[in-house]
């Protein structure tokens, strides 16, 4: 049984893995070797702090050891004398963390660089050269501070898969000589892009999971909101970024409502909206009003304007969804795509009705990215029952049910299909 020392650990390392790994990062200049010595100084506090006691400054007592042990490897390696120039000062500080009276001042001095190794940090785990998998398993493992087992658990992979991924991507940073630095100028906007869509790739893997028994992952969901938090506080300038805080804030505050006291999904429209996060709300259209005020919105900021007008909506017949068109087709204009597009037909089923939303479906039916995208068939069930076209509704929902591979998506698609069954004819 974990003693509380341990607990205290586990929680400070949680806190600040990704600050250690950052400060180590600019010294070796290769996040997989920074994160070794990480958990060394991770070893050293699990061997240390239950005769000593936690140190009143944990965190900067993990980083000084971490970075003594970067220093050691620097001088194994001989590498010292060759870097001197570049970390000088850096160096001087190190050897002057003997004095423990002098860790709470370096940490006050030092704040804006502990941001900057950060955001080198989060540019470097979701460099475009490496796979979407891959980004997502290194930033969950050295941002999130996140084992293997519970990557692996959180996205339904077998534990060997994800330590693959993991090594596979440090080998590939250090294989393609991915400095350890904040990209500039053009540079810039392809990155932030990805990694945007790193973290909103994990938001929406909990927000709704793809395969398993639960709907949602909210350790996914929090762990995404943090990460975008942090971005947003590093980037403040950077209007997509707050437009993702936004998106992901307003999504979230729906959180309660999304499921029944049986763990069975509950759709938007059929919410108690009296469960949603007022909290969350209020900060999701703070970060919405930041993002409009930085330029013309994004992709993520266009959505984040979607989720505020049902956040806005005391109940569904209030929705404005004429402006929800709008804001639809404003988002086809900057991120075509045949999803987007089928979230506007059901924008425009609302606004128009479902006939003219049922001719937009009706040409999607054969885009090649929606052939095993189980919400097609079933948006298209939902315009056929309001239609009066109950067969082929049920028909659709038992499609959209074939193609779901979540238990409680499948058990939803499947109770609207049954619940467009023909009654039983009279008896006798």
């Amino acid at each position: 049984m974990p003693t509380p020392t341990h607990r205290a650990i586990e929680a400070v390392w949680r806190i600040e893995a990704a600050k250690i790994i950052a400060g180590v990062a600019r010294l070796v200049r290769d996040v997989g070797l920074a994160e070794e010595l990480a958990q060394d100084a991770l070893v050293a506090a699990l061997e240390h702090w239950p005769r000593t006691g936690v140190p009143d400054n944990p965190g900067a007592w993990l980083m000084t050891t971490a970075k003594h042990r970067a220093l050691d490897h620097l001088r194994r390696d001989k590498l010292l004398a060759d870097k001197h120039q570049q970390i000088g000062h850096e160096l001087e500080a190190m050897e002057a963390l003997v004095v423990p009276d002098f860790v709470d001042a370096l940490d006050e001095a030092r704040a804006d660089q502990i941001g900057d190794d950060l955001l080198r940090l989060i540019f470097t785990a979701c460099h475009p050269v490496l796979s979407t998998d891959a980004r997502v398993a290194l930033t969950l493992r050295l941002l999130g501070g996140l084992t293997t087992a519970e990557i692996a658990r959180a996205f339904l992979v077998p534990e060997p898969t994800v330590a693959q991924r993991i090594v596979r991507a440090k080998r590939t940073l250090t294989a393609a000589r991915v400095p350890f630095e904040l990209p500039q100028g053009a540079a810039l906007h392809e990155r932030l892009e990805s990694v945007l869509e790193v973290i909103y790739l994990i938001f929406n893997e909990g927000y709704t999971a793809t395969a398993g028994d639960d709907w949602m992952r909210l350790d996914l969901c929090n762990e995404a909101l943090r990460l975008g938090r942090v971005l947003a506080g590093l980037a403040p300038e950077e209007g997509e970024v707050h437009g993702l805080v936004a998106l992901m804030e307003l999504q979230a505050s729906r959180h309660a409502a999304r499921v029944d006291a049986a763990g069975r999904p509950v759709l938007l429209l059929e919410q108690d909206r009296s469960r949603w996060d007022r909290l969350l709300i209020r900060r999701g259209l703070a970060a919405l009003e930041r993002a409009e005020s930085l330029g013309p919105l994004g992709p993520y900021g266009l959505q984040a304007a979607i989720a505020a007008c049902h956040a806005r909506a005391q109940a569904p017949e209030e929705t404005d969804w004429h402006t929800i068109v709008a804001l639809y087709d404003a988002l086809a204009q900057v991120a075509p795509s045949p999803v987007v597009e089928l979230n506007r037909a059901v924008a425009v089923s609302m606004a128009f009705g479902p006939a003219a939303a049922l001719e937009i479906v009706d040409r999607m039916r054969g885009e090649r990215a929606l052939q095993n995208y189980q919400w097609l068939p079933s948006v298209r069930g939902d315009l056929l029952a309001r239609l009066g076209r109950t067969d082929e509704a049920r028909a659709e929902f038992e499609q959209a049910a074939a193609l779901a591979r979540n238990q409680r998506e499948r058990e939803l698609l499947l109770a609207r299909a049954q619940a467009l069954a023909a009654p039983p004819g009279p008896r006798g």
